[in-house]
């Protein structure tokens, strides 16, 4: 299998129906699957899906993942794709009909490059303009270079498989659905670590019908800034890359608006805590296990 296409859902059957529709007009000259995974729902998803399956002429898979997060449903789906791409958009999101062909394009020219993400058109004018990236200059991402948050986004995104298998998947701690609303960039700012190059493509482009307005934009903006803060907060305290994050964030800071800032200093805060705890309770549990070993020694 060449390209596995992943899509993930919670409670949105009527935006999942729309966006079915445009994946089963997708065109691609390699093989291709469609995994869909259900992260908890408790609306009419899975009729929704039950009707799509019956008339899809490809390989389809159809899970639940009950664990809440979308890094949870992201995984969940790598645990049975079977393509060399792994591809990703949203179930509020529809893609170009060569979306897939792009995909494939652009790994097939570069055998060392491990991540895409491509161009997010806003398809609603009367949505507030977020959760997009309509640029059209192409970007390369060198290997161990620093990524802000928005360079890659799951609504539109791609990793070559062995990438996500060298740095472990997704961090069920990030997405939407869990901590940290951040799996993306985290996933990609990983890969970079790890020393995969990526790639920004304006010519891989899907449309994003999110139906947010303008009173919904301050709760974006909060979830935003606190997966930013704790993306950061990750490189630093997993990998130590100072380098990469201070002349970037100070620069990036010019300008930005002060509520994401703050709520930044929220997700520095909480994944500190989390991280912290978490280095305690391996502690505890290594100092417990050193004490019954010393025990059965005794005996």
């Amino acid at each position: 299998m060449n390209i596995s296409l992943i899509i993930c859902t919670r409670d949105r059957c009527k935006q999942l129906a729309r966006c079915l529709e445009v994946v089963e007009r997708l065109e691609a000259s390699k093989s291709w699957e469609l995994i869909l995974v259900d992260n908890g729902s408790v609306d009419a998803t899975a009729i929704t899906v039950a009707s799509f399956a019956r008339r899809f002429p490809r390989k389809f898979a159809y899970l639940v993942e009950s664990r809440p997060g979308l890094g949870n449903a992201h995984n969940a789906g790598l645990g049975v794709a079977s393509g060399e791409i792994m591809a990703f958009t949203d179930d509020d999101c529809y893609p170009a009909p060569d979306f897939l062909e792009q995909i494939w394009s652009v790994f097939a020219k570069d055998a060392d490059l491990g991540y895409i993400s491509g161009r997010i058109m806003l398809h609603d004018s009367r949505d507030v303009p977020i959760a997009v990236n309509e640029s059209l200059a192409p970007l390369t991402f060198p290997a161990r270079s620093f990524l802000p948050v928005g360079s890659v986004q799951g609504a539109n995104m791609a990793f070559r498989r062995r990438t996500l298998l060298d740095i472990g998947g997704f961090d069920p701690f990030f997405g939407p659905g869990a901590l940290f609303n951040a799996e993306d960039i985290d996933a990609a700012g990983r890969a970079s670590a790890a020393g995969w190059r990526g790639r920004y493509c304006p010519e891989i482009v899907v449309r994003h019908h999110h139906g947010r307005k303008a009173p919904d934009a301050a709760l974006q903006w909060r979830s935003a800034g606190i997966g930013m803060g704790a993306y950061h907060m990750k490189l630093l305290l997993q990998s130590g890359e100072w380098r990469w994050l201070m002349p970037n964030q100070v620069r990036r800071r010019i300008g930005m608006n002060r509520k994401w800032i703050l709520w930044e200093a929220v997700g520095i805060a909480k994944f500190a805590h989390l991280h912290c705890m978490h280095g305690l309770r391996h502690s505890l549990s290594s100092t417990r296990r050193q004490n019954l070993r010393r025990s059965y020694d005794a005996e």
